[in-house]
């Protein structure tokens, strides 16, 4: 049996740690419900303002900042970028889709 393999003994720290790591998951969740709104109403701006759903200055500049929080935060810049980058581009997605209606993606 591998260390991985070997179970948790009934006074193991992994249970309360697992059950920290799904209460900050679930509050990840819920901010990623209430960015995702905001896109919704940026999508709304950008349509009423004749703009594009991508800016790349302002991706550059949210990429930028969460560089500077992850290392503030004691966090990897690289980690959180690439984490950010994709969020963003599915973010993106989501506001063409808004200001293309009809348009098959």
């Amino acid at each position: 049996m591998t260390q991985s393999e070997k179970p948790l003994s009934p006074d193991s720290a992994m249970p309360d740690l697992r059950a920290r790591i799904d209460a900050l998951d679930a509050r990840l969740v819920a901010l990623l419900a209430e960015r995702t709104a905001l896109i919704d109403e940026a999508a709304r701006i950008k349509s009423r303002e004749d703009l594009p759903a991508r800016i790349d200055s302002r991706v550059e500049e949210v990429a930028a900042n969460v560089r500077r929080l992850a290392l503030e935060h004691g966090a990897d810049p690289d980690m959180i970028e690439t984490v950010w980058r994709v969020m963003m581009d599915h973010f993106i997605a989501q506001e063409d889709r808004q200001l293309s209606p009809g348009v098959q993606r």
